[in-house]
């Protein structure tokens, strides 16, 4: 069976490694150079080509942005940073630019292209121009609903895959073409420079009455006019398999490591579990929980099935809502005493209750009993970040799970 591509965003290398871990079918990434997210921790050749090589030992596939609006002087290095792309083997290029795309045929004319979601394809008509083009995968505008997108797979070719995101941040500028940014504070979103200036805070200030700064709400709950709910559809996933949508598209490349284990674990369940049944699949509430564990923001369906209301925006404050605090990663697990070596993430200290998961496998919660260095001395926290501790665990573990805690009220 064909099931459809789970795809998770890969900030740098140990995100890469854990997303796949975790269930993801393909991730995207940024090299240093062409992509939209400049802040990000980016791959340099030598890491992406680990990366690449990590990923299909694992039949896994691995697609580099170069969604970039480009002005010329962006486009000097090009041919040859394609040309290494080539060389390492990534399955894909995403690019959002016309003139990228006419590069990429001269230069390297067996590259795969994925088109942005910043290209702001939005009909079947559009989709079938830039298949025309050479676009292997389309990945929708933000804007569309389920019934457009069902109407966009119907009229275009067979093997034009066509990706959707399903979760992340959602912008307030029209599929991600932000001018707001490069205004106030000349960061460019649309060269990989976002400064995120939809998430603050405005006042109004009339002509005639400098200096004096009037509150913008629609009601008494406050002034975040351009911010918006975290997109969600975990809930929705057999609709959007059934709309025809190729690929389910995570966003989160500035996320940690514990949000992209997280959140790609989580999805795969609810994958898995639809394909094992489409009959009688019936949605858990803990799959939606799972993704409250972790820094989110209020949730909103986006516009899959009908346009945003003033439900969709967050008027109160722009911070995340973070209810866990990822504390040990598992390196390591000794079966004959129960012991695993973990690396701190967070402080833990004696008598915590944690939460340890890991893919492929259910959560549990247990209590910390004692605490041990990594030279076996016994120890009340471990506060240090990085530090290598031990405890002894209720259950079997495996290395890459995760331990997490409930923050404190």
């Amino acid at each position: 069976m064909n099931k459809v591509e789970l795809l998770a965003p890969a900030g740098n290398l140990d995100k890469l490694k854990m997303a796949l871990i975790y269930g993801a079918d393909a991730v995207y990434l940024g090299g240093q150079a062409f992509g939209l997210r400049a802040q990000a921790k980016n791959f340099d050749i030598d890491q992406m080509k680990e990366g690449v090589d990590f990923a299909h030992k694992r039949n896994k596939k691995v697609y580099v942005t170069l969604n970039i609006i480009p002005h010329n002087e962006d486009l000097v290095n090009l041919p040859e940073y394609l040309k290494q792309l080539d060389e390492i083997n990534v399955d894909a290029v995403i690019v959002s630019d016309p003139g990228v795309i006419e590069i990429i045929k001269q230069t390297t004319p067996n590259m795969e292209i994925h088109l942005s979601t910043q290209a702001n394809a939005t009909n079947y008509a559009a989709a079938n121009f830039w298949y025309n083009q050479g676009v292997k995968r389309v990945i929708v505008a933000r804007e569309l609903s389920l019934e457009e997108i069902k109407c966009m797979n119907e009229k275009t070719p067979e093997n034009l895959d066509i990706e959707a995101f399903i979760h992340g941040a959602m912008c307030i500028s029209y599929s991600g073409r932000c001018l707001l940014s490069n205004y106030m504070t000349h960061r460019d979103a649309n060269r990989g420079e976002c400064a995120q200036a939809c998430r603050w805070k405005y006042n109004l200030v009339e002509e005639q009455r400098p200096n004096e700064y009037y509150p913008v709400y629609e009601d008494e709950r406050g002034t975040y006019i351009f911010n918006s709910k975290d997109l969600c559809m975990i809930d929705s996933i057999p609709q959007m398999i059934e709309s025809g949508v190729t690929s389910l598209k995570i966003e989160g490349r500035m996320k940690s490591v514990y949000y992209v284990a997280a959140v790609v674990r989580a999805y795969r369940m609810v994958i898995d579990e639809y394909y094992r049944d489409k009959d009688n699949y019936k949605f858990n509430d803990k799959w939606l929980n799972e993704l409250k564990k972790v820094s989110h923001r209020d949730f909103t369906k986006g516009f899959f099935f009908g346009k945003p209301t003033g439900e969709d925006q967050l008027y109160t404050s722009s911070s995340y809502i973070r209810n866990y605090d990822f504390v040990g990663l598992v390196l390591d697990y000794d079966e004959e005493t129960n012991i695993a070596t973990v690396e701190q993430r967070n402080r833990v200290i004696v008598g915590d209750k944690v939460e340890i998961f890991g893919p492929n496998k259910e959560c549990f919660t247990q209590k910390i009993e004692k605490l041990w260095n990594k030279n076996d001395k016994e120890i009340d926290s471990a506060p240090h970040a990085q530090q290598i501790y031990k405890l002894r665990v209720a259950k079997p573990v495996c290395k890459y799970d995760i331990i997490r805690k409930p923050r404190e009220e």
